[in-house]
């Protein structure tokens, strides 16, 4: 049997969580997509699941720019409870930003699995939960 999988999606950008929303859906290996529009929301959200392994994300796509808290700041705060956290979350850093500081400073942070930068299109969605598949 297949595994579906949890998405997150952290983003100020209305437009793009929709769209986002509707490539993952298309792809039907998705069991839930909850979305924050900052990283604070995003945190709070994991902080109030930590014991809760079915609620927590598997995947989470995370933006920088964001307002209240962005999302290196929300990593700051992330590696903290990661430890309290019952299950692997993979996290992508996903921006418009093509600024190598940006770049450099995501992948300095071991728990980033990689920077996409935005659009994020359908394969690469695909290619991100066949690896998934694949690690289960």
């Amino acid at each position: 049997m297949t595994k579906s999988f949890n998405f997150c999606i952290v983003d100020d950008d209305e437009i793009y969580q929709y769209t986002i929303k509707k490539t993952i859906k298309s792809l039907n290996l998705i069991n839930s997509i909850i979305a924050f529009s900052d990283g604070e929301e995003a945190l709070n959200y994991m902080i109030e699941n930590l014991n809760k392994d079915a609620e927590l994300p598997d995947i989470i796509l995370l933006d920088i720019n964001m307002p209240i808290m962005d999302g290196f700041q929300f990593m700051e705060e992330y590696i903290k409870i990661k430890p309290k956290l019952g299950k692997k979350i993979i996290i992508y850093m996903v921006s418009s930003s093509v600024d190598i500081a940006d770049i450099e400073r995501a992948k300095k942070i071991s728990e980033i699995s990689d920077y996409i930068i935005k659009p994020i299109k359908h394969g690469r969605i695909k290619s991100i939960i066949d690896e998934l598949v694949n690690e289960e």
